[in-house]
């Protein structure tokens, strides 16, 4: 059977094999980027899932403004250029100015924000490839106007692709944080997004379990309508701390849609002070470790 184009052969029946490897030399690698430090960022802190739909930007946005509220000087950037939401989720969305040859951050419940929300139509798809999304990466860093930070909080999307491997090619990532719920599809999805940031040499600061239970809002029973433990179990396979459990509660969806992230929405609830007890853990990790490089 001779080899075709494209690396794969024809068998017998006439139907097309998929390639196999062999021993020819495969090409030479293209050299990456080295990271930048940009010291003015402070921390640089991704946030991260292995699957769409857990949450994860519901945990950025809210891990932002609690350390705002806190008293530190915060920067989110929406890296998840194909589902941009941080715009709704905290409430703004217009064009930013452009001062000095720089981008002007919008800013919203004490946080500097930049996405490509605020740049392009509502409806318009994002359909590029790998060398855009590392332009954006490195735009969003070097361009805006961020002025002086503590923690420069990176929503990323779905996944271990493009925009993660832009930003930690990009610059220098003090650590990660998982997000998933307690499904075993989303906790397997998710072991393979935090093996990829250890592959790279970013520390995982910990897993984050989002929609641990439903609380009822009229008897306060919890029901686990995803199952239980996927979380707790993720965190032990990978020796690594379980930071925070958010219940599934109405009001912090509602918030997200109306651009009030819960702990402002409702600071009181469940739900926003297992978040804010996630930024305490995060706080308390980055502080206690001076290995842990700004910028």
């Amino acid at each position: 059977m001779a080899d075709e184009a494209g690396g794969g052969r024809r068998e017998a029946g006439g139907g097309r094999a998929l390639p196999v490897m062999d021993d020819r030399p495969t090409p030479k690698p293209v050299p990456a980027q080295q990271p930048i430090a940009y010291p003015e960022l402070g921390r640089v802190i991704a946030i991260s899932s292995g699957k769409g739909g857990v949450g994860k930007s519901t945990i950025a946005t809210n891990l932002a403004v609690a350390l705002a509220r806190s008293g530190s000087r915060v920067g989110l950037m929406d890296a998840d250029i194909y589902g941009p939401n941080v715009p709704r989720m905290m409430g703004v969305n217009s064009p930013p100015s452009v001062v000095n040859e720089k981008i002007v951050p919008l800013e919203a419940h004490g946080v500097k924000l930049i996405s490509l929300g605020f740049l392009i139509e509502r409806d318009q798809p994002a359909i590029w490839r790998g060398p855009i999304v590392m332009k954006i990466v490195n735009q969003f860093l070097r361009d805006v106007a961020w002025g002086q930070l503590d923690y420069f909080i990176v929503d990323l999307p779905p996944g271990t692709g493009d925009a993660q491997l832009s930003l930690v090619q990009a610059t220098h990532v003090a650590g990660a944080i998982i997000v998933t719920t307690p499904q075993e599809v989303a906790v397997g999805d998710a072991l393979r997004g935090a093996k990829m940031f250890q592959r790279v040499q970013v520390p995982v600061f910990g897993i984050v379990e989002n929609m641990s239970w439903f609380e009822c809002p009229h008897c306060g029973k919890p029901s686990s309508l995803f199952g239980t433990g996927g979380g707790e179990r993720l965190a032990k396979e990978l020796d690594l701390p379980l930071l925070g459990q958010v219940p599934l509660y109405p009001r912090v969806m509602e918030g997200g849609d109306r651009g009030e992230p819960i702990v402002v929405a409702d600071p009181q609830s469940s739900a926003a002070k297992a978040l804010v007890s996630v930024a305490k853990r995060v706080s308390e990790r980055v502080s206690e470790d001076p290995s842990l490089r700004s910028g």
